[in-house]
């Protein structure tokens, strides 16, 4: 199992995607016991800060990878350095690409009318064995939980999008519950994987700037942007109470 490093008081999976990737592939082979996986960002560290129930949720999930480079920036600042920014709609594609040629069932729950469908349309284009055996909107409730419950087939991994905190909450209420081995929160990746809404070119997530194309182009964001100052005070609050040490 990787080690995890704290920021703020969450633990995050010291890994490289690949190695996520290997370590969910092994375990489905050998049938291990179901688990969840969150990709937290700033906004998900601030929300944790808040509330302790909702960091215990988070920090009792399998693997926490590190979405946003805001994290990553914060690991170094504090001298915890993560291995590899894992960004949870990346994520997504790179697992269906990993799955697509084995028997291994997914799931799409979440996000708006229509749009976990699509999701799972562009990702069959993409790798067209891709085994899809649930799509839903949804919302996190117990009629979701029955629609869930009533598939005749297992759904090896359900990507979950509703958004934090509610869908942390969600999964770590239902999992037990669900014919699922592996639940996965993914936010707001269903509308950036069916097209619903434009990703940023290449060279700007490469320089890890996707946060402010996004909020140019969703200015509804900028309140929810409001966590990172919050975020960044905290940050070197801590870097700079461990240089008193």
């Amino acid at each position: 199992m990787f080690k995890k490093k704290n920021i703020l008081g969450v633990g995050f999976t010291n890994a490289k995607e690949d190695e996520v990737l290997e370590y969910i592939l092994q375990g489905l082979e050998k049938d291990i016991q179901k688990y969840f996986i969150v990709t937290p960002n700033p906004e998900i560290l601030m929300l944790a800060d808040s509330s302790s129930d909702y960091k215990n949720i988070v920090n009792s999930s399998k693997l926490a990878l590190p979405d946003g480079i805001g994290v990553m920036i914060a690991g170094k600042v504090m001298g915890r350095e993560l291995k590899q920014r894992i960004q949870g709609v990346d994520f997504v594609e790179s697992l269906c690409r990993a799955v697509a040629e084995k028997p291994i069932t997914v799931g799409f729950l979440g996000a708006g009318l229509g749009i976990a469908e699509q999701t799972a349309e562009c990702l069959i284009k993409k790798f067209p064995t891709l085994k899809v055996v649930f799509t839903a909107s949804g919302s996190p409730d117990d009629r979701t939980v029955r629609l869930i419950k009533d598939q005749k087939k297992e759904i090896d991994i359900l990507f979950v999008a509703f958004g934090s905190p509610k869908q942390e909450i969600w999964i770590y209420e239902n999992l037990d519950k669900l014919p699922v081995k592996v639940a996965i929160g993914v936010g707001g990746a269903f509308d950036l994987l069916s097209g619903k809404v434009k990703r940023a070119p290449f060279w700007i997530r490469k320089v890890g700037l996707e946060w402010l194309f996004r909020l140019i182009s969703q200015p509804w964001r900028a309140k929810r942007q409001t966590a990172l100052i919050k975020f960044i005070y905290l940050v070197l609050k801590e870097r700079f109470k461990r240089s008193d040490v």
